[in-house]
């Protein structure tokens, strides 16, 4: 019995380390590929000085991909006739920068042909794209991850948390890829850029309550600004910044005007109706320490269930599997 549950203890310590990425080091393309993390930031800070949305939607394609069999590119393929992929599930009909990610791609097929994974590139993007307003890296990204072979909508509607959950859904959804509540707090802060779409918030807007009023936990003149942008529970194309007020700068507003109950989202909300993650957003008002801990959840999220090794495939294009 003393042998099987030592057997038992190292199994769990493997599949833990293959779930946090035991295998992901830095400057992993060294040898293989040195100019690999130069040629991925130059094409980035290049297509973000035109076009300053593309943080917010490198940040959460990254998002999408690891909590869909963790990160390994699976979000960048495309459908087949006999496949919907992740792509095209509900929650990803509203991503971009696809093209960006492809145009890295075809430069690093150029300079190091097979070498370079499409699930480290978006990784790298996320990290460039956001880090482009400072002009230095704000958290590192650890490579050696492969791609996956497999993209399914129907594994994307089920494992990306949804902007209705609760406090209690939100926990359960990050604690099954190995994250904390620490980190759904953390990584929440990357709603302080970007947008979000009106059917995705307009719930809160129009008789939530089932007599007419708006959700009790929003802030009653963020309400009424909402509803003069998303006119109807059917307006399913305008957008509205999550972060009013800043919604092109990386910073830690998003908890200072969650605080001011202007959460966009009821995901948002959701952080302040548990005591504890309340107190971390309180203290993730300190700018500092929020830049801290995002670093450290981000490299975190980063190692969700990479392929590494032999695993999974290394991409010639990104949206097509070889």
């Amino acid at each position: 019995m003393k042998g099987g549950s030592v057997l038992f203890l190292i199994t769990v310590v493997t599949v833990l380390g293959v779930c946090h990425g035991g295998q992901l080091r830095k400057k992993f393309y060294k040898e293989s590929c040195p100019q690999a993390e130069e040629i991925v930031k130059n094409i980035i800070w290049k297509s973000v000085a035109s076009n300053s949305t593309l943080p917010a939607k490198f940040l959460r394609m990254h998002f999408h991909d690891c909590f869909v069999r963790g990160c390994d590119g699976s979000v960048l393929i495309d459908s087949t006739p006999n496949n919907s992929a992740e792509k095209d599930a509900i929650p990803n009909q509203s991503l971009g920068g696809f093209d960006v990610i492809e145009e890295v791609k075809t430069q690093l097929e150029k300079t190091c042909p097979g070498v370079v994974s499409c699930a480290d590139i978006l990784a790298l993007a996320a990290r460039d794209s956001v880090s482009f307003q400072f002009k230095k890296p704000l958290w590192k990204v650890l490579t050696g991850r492969r791609d996956g072979r497999i993209s399914l909508a129907s594994e994307a509607l089920a494992n990306i948390p949804s902007p209705f959950f609760n406090f209690t859904a939100l926990k359960q959804s990050f604690a099954s890829k190995g994250l904390t509540v620490h980190d759904l707090v953390v990584l929440s802060g990357g709603h302080t850029i970007g947008v979000g779409h009106c059917n995705f918030f307009s719930n809160r807007l129009y008789n939530f309550t089932g007599n007419g009023g708006a959700d009790p936990s929003l802030n009653p003149q963020y309400a009424a600004f909402l509803r003069t942008q998303c006119r109807s529970l059917a307006d399913n194309t305008t957008t509205v910044p999550m972060d009013p007020g800043s919604g092109l700068n990386f910073d830690n507003h998003y908890y200072k005007i969650l605080l001011q109950n202007k959460g966009l989202f009821q995901s948002d909300a959701a952080l302040l109706t548990n005591k504890g993650s309340n107190n971390i957003v309180e203290e993730l008002t300190d700018s500092e320490k929020f830049f801290t801990e995002f670093a450290q959840s981000m490299k975190r999220m980063g190692a969700i269930e990479v392929l590494t090794g032999s695993s999974g495939e290394i991409r010639k294009k990104c949206n097509v599997i070889n």
